[in-house]
């Protein structure tokens, strides 16, 4: 059978299981849109019933209006299943804002479309207002800006993929593949989203972005006496008893000192050392052959069961476990001390 027989015959068929609308707005990432595209179309040819295909549209926005400018199955009039913003290429304090876009995803979601967002597509999808008051994630790095941008989105951003039902969001840049097979195994079953994934290498979908985000302290906040604590909580977290004299080094009292700490960094001064051992941690484990309870101690921990519960629910995974996903290989690793 030929090709244009055989799409003839997926044409003839009762139509398709959706239609997903792929939407191009300025600097987003095409490889996401072309991805997205060939995921779908393979997922189609394993479902195993030529009509059980996934019909893909792109979307552009540009002036003052959005239009179709290609069609996967065309012929049929739209009626969206699904809208996804992809993820942008460029850092979203430099992304313009969307209200062409925002406006068209809204009239697709009053339509009933299921909304979709990959990484900072997030930014686009928040300007419907619909993920207002709901769960929300995006890439681990952009969080804070999408927290204060649009402070009424409940931020989920150590999650991979969030489903609200009618909104679904998606974390990192290539997130898009599991935002794909996601909607993959709602729409074709567990069994196509297995096979597709099997089919493409990759894994099935991802619940967590906790492995993958890095800890980046905040110093650009102009409060002073807080950026020189937190030098001091670098320079010495491994031997720092506690938290409990920061304050006095600061200048402060207790309640003065909490609440500027956590306006200038986004957590508590006990959270904050957490935060910097665990990465100290990390980076031991990525490119050393210490053992567990040796890192623990070196970071400042001498109960290694209380490292090990901590790291897991920072990092998302327990030592054992980051290493093995993330240890370099190890003729590259840093040569052990303990062996001498």
């Amino acid at each position: 059978m030929t090709n244009t027989v055989a799409k003839r015959t997926r044409l003839s068929g009762p139509g398709p299981a959706a239609e997903i609308g792929l939407l191009i707005y300025p600097d987003c990432q095409l490889a996401a849109i072309y991805g997205l595209t060939d995921l779908f179309r393979i997922a189609g040819e394993w479902s195993g019933a030529p009509a059980r295909h996934i019909r893909v549209t792109h979307w552009q926005a540009t002036g003052d209006s959005v239009t179709c400018i290609w069609d996967s199955h065309p012929g049929a009039p739209h009626r969206l299943s699904h809208a996804i913003t992809p993820p942008s290429l460029i850092q979203p304090d430099r992304m313009a804002p969307q209200p062409i876009a925002a406006r068209w995803l809204s009239a697709r979601h009053a339509e009933g479309a299921t909304l979709c967002s990959v990484c900072a597509g997030a930014f686009v999808l928040a300007e419907t207002g619909l993920i207002d008051g709901r769960r929300a994630t995006t890439h681990w790095a952009f969080a804070r800006q999408l927290a204060e941008r649009f402070p009424k989105v409940q931020l989920a951003d150590s999650m991979m993929v969030v489903d609200e039902g009618d909104i679904l969001t998606a974390g990192g840049i290539l997130a898009w593949a599991d935002l794909g097979l996601t909607l993959v195994g709602r729409l074709l079953g567990p069994a196509t989203m297995l096979a597709t994934a099997r089919f493409l290498l990759i894994e099935p979908p991802r619940h967590s972005q906790r492995p993958f985000a890095q800890f980046i302290p905040r110093f650009d906040h102009g409060d002073d006496p807080i950026r020189q604590v937190q030098h001091q909580i670098h320079a010495e977290a491994a031997t720092l008893e506690g938290v409990a004299d920061l304050a006095g080094r600061a200048g402060m009292t207790g309640r003065t000192f909490l609440r500027r700490f956590r306006a200038a960094t986004g957590m508590t001064p006990v959270e904050y050392l957490q935060q910097v051992r665990i990465a100290k941690a990390r980076e031991a484990l990525e490119r050393t052959l210490l053992p567990v309870d040796r890192i623990a101690w070196d970071v400042g921990y001498s109960d290694a069961a209380t490292f090990r519960k901590l790291f897991q629910k920072l990092a998302g995974l327990p030592p054992a476990a980051y290493r093995q996903q993330f240890g370099i290989a190890p003729e590259e690793r840093a040569p052990n001390p303990a062996k001498g």
